[in-house]
């Protein structure tokens, strides 16, 4: 029987393949799947039963829609939509570059910083590195910095978007994996400064050893000046603590926390001129789009979920992957190379949804928290960000140099290493990702 449902469950993944390769949308392929494997299984696998499906169906997306957590995600989507038609990136690269004059690499360190406090907003990888780098790409190259390194270091500190939170993709998986959102945004805090602070240090360590690929520092700036510039910025930093600190102090859930960042973000456009008619609607409509498409592909996962669930495929397998033996060190490594795999056709939230079902009872049987490997998930997701062909930051970055996509990959290279490096650091260290989280909850 177990021999019978995997092969089972291998002709669902190559007709899922296969609906894939016609052009279908992910979340009616996922839902055609689970058609398939409630249905059409049940006919050539002996002993599967057979249920009915409407009540599958409808059961499933109520479940997976009819949920208060859920509402965090348009609301996370918007604050971000409203901030990215502000001058956010022009105030974050006036205000921060007076403050790393002094740092070996200089104003490159402002893509990682920048990147990190943008991804602190919108959630997203691709609006990170499109962002930061319409204002720091020009800016570094006209001041004569090294284009691979100014390009590869934006490349990779782009990819904070989806780890520091508010995190779209967190917010998937925690809803695929019945997690805690507050805790996995807590859990991405220390992973995010950890990644920060690897691109940083490599930034630094480049600069020194090739200092004459370095422009010199630009001259002193009085300090009552280099507030004045940093001004802009306050705000929104204000915000970014406001809304991370009433989750970790407990003072509001997820979903409360995005209402407070939507109604900070309005007031701050509102402040700095920008909220206009135009820019309310345009906001408005993206957040619906994109949460549209999310929530359509989140049915979809939960249909398919609940369909495999029945079918008993998914258990199959995490026992099957239990009785080779298999360490769970080699498992880890073979879900990294996975992804990574999956992350050159497909983008970081499908890869999620389309896993769940099978790579979730593997990961618990195997010992594994879903909060770390919320995390771990996430980090890979990343990295499938900077990887050709289809690496979404890959491709913002082409649009903004008119360079080749494997030419902006190889820019990238050290960055995807030292993300590689992350991966390892919080596997073999896995408090990194659990202790603030199991800190937060004792208050």
């Amino acid at each position: 029987m177990e021999l019978a449902q995997t092969e089972a469950g291998l002709l669902l993944l190559g007709f899922l393949f296969l609906v894939l390769a016609l052009g279908v949308w992910i979340g009616l392929a996922l839902m055609l799947v689970a058609l398939a494997g409630i249905v059409v299984l049940p006919l050539l696998v002996p002993g599967m039963p057979a249920f009915p499906v409407e009540k599958v169906m409808g059961t499933a997306i109520w479940q997976a829609m009819a949920s208060w957590t859920l509402a965090a995600l348009p609301l996370f989507i918007w604050m971000g939509e409203i901030l990215f038609r502000t001058r956010l990136s022009e105030d974050m690269f006036r205000g921060l570059a007076p403050w790393v004059q002094r740092l070996p690499g200089r104003l490159m360190h402002v893509n990682v910083i920048g990147c990190g406090i943008f991804a602190a907003v919108s959630g997203s990888s691709a609006a990170t590195a499109a962002t930061i780098g319409k204002m720091s790409l020009p800016a570094l190259l006209s001041r004569g910095y090294h284009p691979p390194m100014a390009i590869g270091s934006l490349a990779g500190a782009g990819t904070l978007g989806l780890l520091i939170p508010p995190s779209i993709v967190m917010i998937v998986y925690g809803v695929a994996a019945e997690v805690s959102i507050v805790r996995l945004f807590i859990a991405g805090v220390i992973p995010g400064l950890l990644l920060m602070l690897l691109f940083s240090g490599y930034i630094a360590v480049w600069s020194l050893l090739n200092p004459s690929l370095t422009p010199p520092p630009d001259p002193p700036m009085p300090w009552r000046r280099r507030l004045r510039e940093s001004g802009q910025l306050i705000p929104v930093m204000a915000l970014i603590a406001f809304v991370m600190g009433s989750i970790y102090f407990g003072w509001a859930t997820a979903t409360e926390a995005a209402v407070f960042g939507v109604v900070g973000a309005l007031a701050l456009s509102a402040w700095g001129g920008t909220l206009t008619r135009e820019s309310f609607v345009a906001s408005l409509m993206g957040a619906t789009r994109l949460s549209c498409m999310i929530n359509l592909i989140l049915a979809g996962a939960a249909f398919l979920t609940q369909a495999m669930a029945y079918s008993g495929i998914p258990a199959a397998m995490a026992q099957w992957v239990g009785a080779q033996g298999f360490s769970p060190y080699v498992i880890i490594a073979c879900l990294t190379v996975i992804y990574l795999i999956l992350g050159c056709f497909i983008d970081g939230i499908s890869m999620i949804v389309l896993t769940a079902s099978v790579v979730l009872p593997i990961v618990q049987k195997t010992g594994f928290d879903l909060l770390w490997f919320g995390v771990f998930i996430v980090l890979v997701v990343e990295m499938a960000q900077i990887t050709p062909p289809v690496g979404f930051n890959l491709f913002v970055l082409q649009g903004l140099t008119g360079k080749d996509i494997f030419t902006v990959a190889r820019h990238t290279l050290p960055f995807f290493l030292l993300m590689v490096a992350a991966v390892a650091l919080v596997t073999v260290f896995p408090g990194l990702v659990t202790w603030l989280p199991a800190t937060a909850l004792a208050r």
